[in-house]
């Protein structure tokens, strides 16, 4: 039997994540990190946003450090196993590391294919390259 268990991170809160439909039954975990809240300097407006996305989602919300809570909720489910979405960020990977079960990254779609030399230091610059691939021109 499998005993897995869902990560939800910041770069995976949509409820339509193949995470979801794959693993429909299996317990999630979201952790508030209150360290990294206040050193990115996180919007009250984006927390409110974040905590909304939160409550569409089959998901227990915690607080406190993220490795320490997941941890703990490996532990709680007896998981030998923990699933969530790929992220960029250097911190997952340090996360994922530091976990003592194996993590299983299940890949989302792309939201749309850009070129990889695209800048995207701005979303304008972004958005000018993404735009016609999600909304086509109508004469």
């Amino acid at each position: 039997m499998d005993q897995s268990v869902i990560w939800i991170h910041g770069d995976n809160l949509s409820p339509t994540q193949p995470t979801w439909s794959q693993y429909p039954d299996r317990p999630a975990v979201w952790v508030w990190d209150d360290d990294l809240l206040q050193a990115w300097g996180i919007s009250f407006k984006r927390l409110v946003f974040i905590y909304e996305c939160l409550l569409e989602l089959p998901v227990e919300i915690r607080r406190g450090h993220v490795t320490q809570e997941l941890t703990q909720f490996i532990a709680q489910h007896q998981a030998s196993q923990v699933l969530t979405s790929p992220s960029p960020s250097p911190r997952f990977t340090q996360i994922c590391q530091s976990l003592t079960v194996p993590v299983k990254i299940i890949p989302s779609p792309e939201f749309v294919e850009i070129p990889a030399n695209t800048d995207l230091k701005r979303f304008s610059r972004y958005w000018k390259v993404a735009r016609p691939h999600l909304i086509p021109e109508t004469d």
